[in-house]
């Protein structure tokens, strides 16, 4: 029996192309201006060392703070899952939210099965490479409304990454739920194989662009899922 729903968000209850279309140029065109305009931040002081530190390890190079930037931006077209980027998109991303810049993108069919799901008494939560802070943000700020009332928990890469099974075991120990009744939902087949690997129940979300794999489960849309 199903208790626990697990979700990703990119491609899962969110456009793909909200993501890379909105919110990363949104960051790319706001990113240097904030950063230089506030050095002395703390939160901005901590991400430039921390950047700085990630270079000198990967590169053996020592770079300025303009030269920090640089990687950052260039880190946003890689897609790249470095916390000191991950805060500072959240910080700005908010901002866009805050001021109508935006609305986080839902599927229409999102909404429908959260109020199904918890009525049946199923609990809810996320698991994406986004940040928690980011997670609530979209959430907090769709354009369905507040939804972040639905859910029990929120999972970043803090607990690992979305492709290691470990990951999902850790998971688990925080719910503190049997692993077989947890349902991860997700549209990337490698992560609903690790989570398989937990032992999780899985269901393959095919959004438009989605690749259809062939070991899970797999629906268009949230109606078929525990209807």
């Amino acid at each position: 029996m199903i208790q626990f729903i697990l979700l990703d968000i990119e491609g899962t209850t969110t456009s793909i192309a909200f993501v890379h279309e909105v919110l990363f140029p949104y960051a790319t065109q706001h990113l240097a201006k904030f950063v230089q305009e506030h050095l002395t931040d703390p939160l901005v002081k901590e991400a430039l060392h921390s950047v700085k530190e990630t270079v000198l390890l990967e590169t053996n190079q020592n770079i300025n703070d303009q030269e920090a930037i640089q990687y950052l931006l260039g880190w946003i077209k890689e897609d790249r899952k470095h916390p000191a980027l991950k805060k500072l998109q959240g910080y700005l991303w908010r901002k866009g939210y805050e001021t109508g810049q935006y609305q986080g993108h839902i599927y229409p069919d999102v909404l429908p099965a959260f109020e199904r799901w918890t009525k049946a008494g199923i609990d809810l939560g996320i698991y994406s490479s986004g940040s928690v802070g980011a997670q609530k943000l979209l959430f907090g700020y769709s354009e369905a409304g507040d939804l972040n009332s639905f859910f029990r928990a929120y999972f970043d890469t803090q607990v690992g990454h979305k492709r290691e099974v470990e990951s999902y075991r850790q998971i688990q120990k925080a719910l503190d739920l049997p692993a077989e009744s947890i349902l991860f939902l997700s549209d990337v087949e490698e992560e609903l194989d690790a989570a398989q690997g937990a032992g999780f129940q899985t269901v393959q979300l095919l959004r438009p662009g989605t690749t259809k794999g062939a070991k899970h489960q797999s629906t268009s849309n949230f109606d078929e899922i525990l209807s």
